[in-house]
C-alpha cells in the first residue's frame, strides 16, 4: 500500500513539474501532495521520493517538512487539532480551554490520542484574534471557544469515524 502511494506522489509530482513552477514552490507542493497521501505526515519514502522527482537533496526536503509546521515527519491523528497560543487567545479564556481540551482527550501537546482520531498541537496566531480564544480542527476554524463549547466540537469529530 505504501508503494502505491509513493508511486501516485511521484505521479503528481511530475504534474507539478509540468506547470514551470518554482523548485521552492515544487517542493512545498510536493510535501502537501505527501502528506494528503499519507493522512496527516511525511514518512520517509514520500520525502525520499520528492528529493529524487525533484533533483534535491533529502536533507533539503527534511529542512522544510521540518521548519513549517503544516507538515510533519511524525505519524499524526485523523483529525489535527490546532489550539492558538497567542497572547489575545491566551488573555481570554485560554488556559481553561487548553485544560479542558487535554482533558477531553487525555493528551499533552504533540501528542494524538490511542485512537489515533486526534493530534494535539499548539499554533502561533491563526489571524482572527477579535473571536478568541481560537483553535483550528484540520480545516475548520472555531472561534469564541468557552470551556462548555469544546466537548461538543469534539465529539462532531468522533462522530466522524470514516
Amino acid at each position: 500500500m505504501e508503494m502505491e502511494k509513493v508511486e501516485i506522489l511521484r505521479s503528481r509530482i511530475k504534474e507539478v513539474k509540468t506547470q514551470q513552477v518554482e523548485k521552492g514552490d515544487m517542493i512545498l507542493s510536493s510535501l502537501h501532495l505527501a502528506q494528503e497521501l499519507f493522512e496527516n505526515s511525511i514518512p520517509l519514502e514520500a520525502a525520499e521520493a520528492i528529493a529524487e522527482e525533484l533533483d534535491v537533496k533529502i536533507e533539503r526536503i527534511y529542512e522544510l517538512a521540518t521548519f513549517y509546521s503544516m507538515y510533519s515527519t511524525k505519524p499524526r491523528g485523523k483529525h489535527l487539532i490546532r489550539l492558538c497560543e497567542s497572547l489575545p487567545c491566551h488573555v481570554v479564556e485560554g488556559p481553561q480551554i487548553e485544560k479542558k481540551l487535554k482533558d477531553i482527550l487525555k493528551i499533552d501537546f504533540g501528542q494524538t490520542t490511542r485512537d489515533g482520531l486526534f493530534t494535539l498541537e499548539q499554533t502561533s496566531c491563526l489571524g482572527i484574534c477579535g473571536v478568541g480564544p481560537v483553535m483550528m480542527i484540520d480545516g475548520d476554524t472555531y472561534g469564541n471557544l468557552t470551556v462548555e463549547s469544546i466537548e461538543g466540537i469534539i465529539e462532531k469529530y468522533r462522530g466522524d469515524r470514516k
